[in-house]
Order: C-alpha cells, then sequence, then structure tokens
C-alpha cells in the first residue's frame, strides 16, 4: 500500500515530495502501520474507489470556492494531501493521529484547506465540500474529526472524517461532473454515516520524528511550499 518509491515516482510525485521521498529513502515510513502528522496522503473513497481531489477550478455555484472531486487516477499530484493540526490544537509532526482528533485536511498543491458549510453541492444538493484558505490558513470551517475504531488511525482501516461544525460526513456518492473535470465524482459532506463515507489511506509520505533531524525545517508544514 501506497510508500512512494523515488524510482518510479518522478512524474507524479510534487517536486518537493519527491526531494524528501529521495533524502530519506524510497521507503519512506514503510514500518509505520499508523497514519501520522505532518504526513503527505492520498485518500481512497473505498466504496466507489475515487481518492480525494482538489485543483484551481471553482464551483459555478455555491460558495463559489475551489471544487473537491474523486478521481480513479492514481497518479495525480493534485491529491495530495497534508495531515495537520487545528487553530486550537498542534498535531506533532511524526506522532500518530488519534481516533476523535481533530484535524485539517491540506491540498498541498494549492495550500487550501478541506472545507465545508451549509451550500448545497452542485448535482446532488448535499453539503457543499470545498477548498478554502491561502497558505493552510482557513478558519474553523475547516475541521474534521477523524472517526476509527481503535485508538489511532491505522492506515489499513477504512475511517470517516465527521465535519466537526456541522456534524456532517465526508462523503461520495457516484454523482459524475461534466466539462471541464468531466468524470469527476462531486465529493460532499452527509448528515449520517454511510459505506459512501469511508476513506482508506493510500500513497504518501508518512512522517515519523526521528526522519528530520534537530534543527531542520517543519514539513508538517508543506503547504507553504507550493
Amino acid at each position: 500500500m501506497g510508500i512512494l518509491d523515488c524510482a518510479v515516482s518522478r512524474h507524479t510525485l510534487p517536486t518537493f515530495l519527491l526531494y524528501l521521498c529521495c533524502i530519506f529513502g524510497p521507503s519512506l515510513g514503510t514500518e509505520l502501520s499508523f497514519v501520522t502528522c505532518g504526513s503527505v496522503i492520498k485518500l481512497l473513497n473505498v466504496k466507489h474507489n475515487v481518492r480525494l481531489h482538489s485543483h484551481d477550478v471553482r464551483y459555478g455555484s455555491g460558495s463559489g470556492q475551489q471544487s473537491v472531486t474523486g478521481v480513479m487516477t492514481i497518479e495525480d499530484s493534485n491529491s495530495y494531501w497534508s495531515v495537520r493540526g487545528t487553530l486550537d490544537t498542534l498535531c506533532h509532526r511524526g506522532t500518530p493521529v488519534k481516533c476523535g482528533q481533530d484535524i485539517r485536511l491540506t491540498h498541498v498543491n494549492t495550500g487550501r484547506n478541506l472545507h465545508s458549510h451549509y451550500f448545497a453541492s452542485p448535482l446532488s444538493s448535499n453539503q457543499e465540500v470545498s477548498a478554502f484558505g491561502d497558505d493552510g490558513e482557513g478558519d474553523h470551517l475547516d475541521e474534521w474529526t477523524v472517526q476509527c475504531g481503535g485508538s489511532v488511525w491505522k492506515r489499513e482501516e477504512a475511517v470517516r472524517f465527521r465535519h466537526k461544525p456541522t456534524d456532517a460526513f465526508l462523503s461520495v456518492t457516484g454523482e459524475q461532473y461534466g466539462r471541464p473535470i468531466n468524470g469527476q465524482r462531486e465529493v460532499h459532506a452527509m448528515a449520517d454515516p454511510s459505506q459512501h463515507s469511508l476513506w482508506k489511506a493510500m500513497e504518501g509520505v508518512f512522517m515519523k520524528p526521528s526522519e528530520i533531524p534537530t534543527g531542520s525545517r517543519d514539513y508538517s508544514h508543506l503547504h507553504t511550499e507550493f
């Protein structure tokens, strides 16, 4: 599952992440069985087999903010998200993300946070999910609670993300967009948990505290580099 290999990922991995991968080795974090703060990952919706994705394309309705979709393509750098703490709760690089912990997911290539609010989504009229903010800083509507079965978020486990301010769950139910993002699935939030709201950590760079020497830059804020 999903550890990046420097030998095969040069055309699909953002330049800065490729640099990290090659500095710390092609099997960065392979022994970790859990997701850690500061990691940069792709998230797969288990039911619909699409990865959480964003890009600099705005919704034509609702909030008009940057759209968030699901894509079937595996090798797309626009599907990388950085796992970060919230405005009120630090998430120290390399520490396991706990079940019930509040986090932010920052889109690496645009620096905007996974976000939701009471606007209607364009296809299903569920709760819109967007990407919001600048350089990783938005507002309290960027906060999501990780719901999982044990004490920490395990990489092989399907988990849910509950939007803390509205109690809605990050979901995909299969609606497809036309142009200009033809075939991409709508991502939205729904009031109740279901099979449509299960997500699994896939490809990525999983950080450990020992992987960055003391005095080096803190890559838990990777979004600031893009």
